[in-house]
């Protein structure tokens, strides 16, 4: 008979305590995207892990347009691989509507719903109820090299134009020195390069549909706008112009191999921070460009996090949501990380807070940004829609997703403008018609 030596008391002790401790320890997958401030969010997980032993995080970290296809077809399929997933402000009300995502109507006191910006807010909300939190919300802004402005004297209004951009980014386009004229969103996807598109469409007095949800992507407005796009792009743009996104030309324009950028004010605290942007000192910013209208030249978005109904741990993913999206978390990210890289447009007390004024002298202009923001009135003739830069329709993800890669084709010179558009339109056409929108 084989004798085992029996451990001591103290020793069998410790084993049972740890084994009780991870059998108790909850595991709760999160699904998030790869930008900065999410870079930031899972740098974190010893803080939260430390503060909540009960629970483990597992994160899945995605590019955006994988993000967005996963996240979709597992929800919709109550596939359940997922307790916390970061989706945004055009996913949260669809999704809440068809019960896929988990109210969040019993929040602790302590969390202060009431200190979200209320234009966060409701675009995460369906009737009346947070189905989503805030992570960080944001507009659009323009950022500029003001060292390249002043060496040309040239003088940023308080409104610019595009007339005025498209002039200044062939007096600054350098490619020799390997500094383009201006960058801007490529890289197709409904959240990527039409996201910045159809803001240019609005300002330019477009729109997607009419009252009667009829497409008007081969209209003059539509065709004005994206020649517009595709000859600023192709002639003042960088190389590759087409693969960029919104982290790509983040990191060129950090690296001041942009005079110009039109894109996310949420990108505003990376490019202020010294340490992440060789352009911290010599940077300039303004509101994003108008042509024949400001309505919807700006968009609202925020990226937030929600339970799916299939996760079967919605008490653990409520405790961490509220961690992460909570005034602490704020605070302890602007201690350890620098208050520029705080999640921005989220909490009225950010803006109040005197840390972040002092370090971001761009706040008071970013929170005006997205307050007016008005996604239920951006375009200059009627729509029948809510949105700024999609529209809040189920079939819009499949219908941006297809639009964006003919405009894509377009800035190649794969095909014309005029071409591309009217692939986008038949294409939009039998997708209203299968829907129902359309006799």
């Amino acid at each position: 008979m084989k004798l085992t030596r029996a451990l001591p008391l103290a020793t069998l002790a410790a084993a049972v305590a740890a084994a009780c401790q991870a059998q108790a320890q909850t595991e709760i997958t999160v699904a998030t995207v790869n930008n900065n401030d999410m870079v930031i969010m899972q740098s974190l997980t010893e803080e939260f892990e430390t503060q909540h032993p009960d629970i483990e995080l597992d994160w899945v970290v995605l590019e955006e347009n994988v993000l967005r296809q996963r996240l979709t077809t597992d929800v919709a399929t109550g596939g359940g691989q997922f307790d916390v997933m970061t989706i945004g402000t055009y996913e949260v009300p669809i999704w809440a509507e068809r019960g896929w995502l988990t109210p969040l109507d019993d929040l602790p006191a302590d969390y202060a719903v009431d200190d979200l910006l209320q234009s966060v807010r409701d675009g995460l909300s369906h009737g009346d109820t947070l189905h989503a939190l805030p992570f960080y919300g944001e507009s659009s802004m323009m950022y500029y090299r003001q060292d390249l402005f002043d060496e040309a004297g040239i003088e940023i209004p308080e409104q610019p134009s595009w007339e005025e951009v498209r002039d200044w980014a062939g007096q600054l386009h350098d490619p020799d020195n390997e500094v383009a004229g201006i960058c801007l969103r490529g890289k197709p996807g409904w959240g990527e390069n039409m996201a910045f598109v159809s803001t240019l469409v609005n300002t330019f007095g477009g729109r997607w549909f009419d009252e009667a949800w009829n497409p008007e992507l081969d209209s003059p407005a539509w065709q004005e706008t994206i020649g517009f796009y595709v000859e600023l792009l192709g002639n003042y743009g960088p190389p590759g112009a087409s693969s960029n996104g919104f982290n790509e030309n983040l990191a060129l324009f950090s690296r001041g191999n942009c005079a110009m950028w039109v894109d996310a004010t949420s990108a505003a605290g990376k490019l202020y921070d010294p340490d992440e942007s060789d352009v911290a000192d010599r940077l300039g910013f303004a509101p994003a460009p108008v042509a024949e209208t400001p309505k919807g030249s700006h968009w609202l978005w925020s990226w937030a996090l929600a339970i799916p109904a299939s996760s079967e741990k919605q008490e653990a993913a409520e405790t961490f949501i509220t961690w992460a999206t909570s005034r602490e978390y704020v605070e302890l990210v602007g201690e350890t990380e620098g208050w520029t890289s705080v999640p921005p447009g989220t909490r009225e007390s950010t803006y109040a807070n005197e840390n972040y004024q002092q370090a971001a002298p761009f706040a008071d202009f970013v929170l005006e940004a997205i307050r007016d923001a008005d996604p239920t009135d951006s375009t200059l003739e009627p729509n029948p829609y809510v949105g700024v830069q999609f529209v809040g329709i189920p079939e819009f993800q499949s219908i941006g997703t297809q639009v964006g890669q003919t405009i894509a084709s377009a800035l190649t010179g794969d095909v014309s403008v005029e071409q591309a558009l009217q692939t986008a339109q038949r294409a939009t056409e039998r997708t209203m018609q299968r829907a129902g929108y359309l006799d």
